[in-house]
């Protein structure tokens, strides 16, 4: 790609690191902020540099935050004695848009992944294990992604706080309404089979 300017190669070149952005989209993007009001383009450069300098990762779950402790975790209604785990913050904000979890999360930054050099101590696993320790938290709920890491990273929770008396119990996993099973990947559909419902159980609740 040639470029007539080299401040618009540099500006369409960290534009493309960004995760999904190709050369061409960043030159569109790129072209476009040109054609913006200066004031517009100011406030997007400072929001990002807002963003570097001043965000911070609460104190008590790692969600991404403005405050030491973030505004899930300060929640008096919300329940703190239920657990979400979680890989990224991504997650806990799909979540959230449900609506339909009142607990609170604890964010692992990543899940254990041997071949991309991801150990347990990469991950904040100990300060969730200190948390169950405390004794005031009554359940987990591992809302990982299910693949090997995430089932490892599961189970590695799972071993580390085995006799702490706290409740663990993972997301339903199965066949989503509509899919057909020959399209769907062994592992899910042997969940599913494992985590079978009576039939007439299935059958109130159509």
């Amino acid at each position: 790609m040639d470029f007539s300017s080299k401040l618009l190669e540099n500006a369409v070149y960290e534009m493309s690191q960004l995760p999904g952005i190709g050369k061409r989209t960043a030159l569109r993007l790129v072209l476009h902020l040109l054609k913006q009001p200066d004031q517009r383009t100011e406030n997007l450069a400072s929001s990002l540099l807002d963003l570097k300098e001043k965000i911070q990762f609460c104190s008590n779950c790692h969600n991404i935050s403005d405050t030491l402790v973030c505004e899930i975790c300060a929640n008096t209604k919300r329940d703190s004695s239920l657990v979400c785990v979680v890989e990224d913050i991504r997650d806990v904000m799909a979540i959230e848009n449900t609506g339909q979890f009142r607990g609170t999360y604890h964010v692992l930054g990543g899940k254990i992944s041997p071949m991309e050099g991801v150990g347990p101590q990469d991950l904040t696993i100990n300060s969730l294990v200190t948390k169950v320790k405390k004794g005031e938290i009554k359940e987990l709920i591992f809302a990982l992604s299910s693949t090997m890491e995430g089932d490892t990273t599961n189970f590695y929770i799972y071993k580390q706080i085995s006799g702490l008396g706290v409740r663990t119990s993972t997301i339903a996993r199965g066949i989503a309404v509509g899919d057909e099973l020959e399209y769907a990947d062994e592992v899910t559909l042997g969940r599913s089979i494992l985590n079978r419902v009576p039939f007439e159980g299935s059958l109130k609740s159509n």
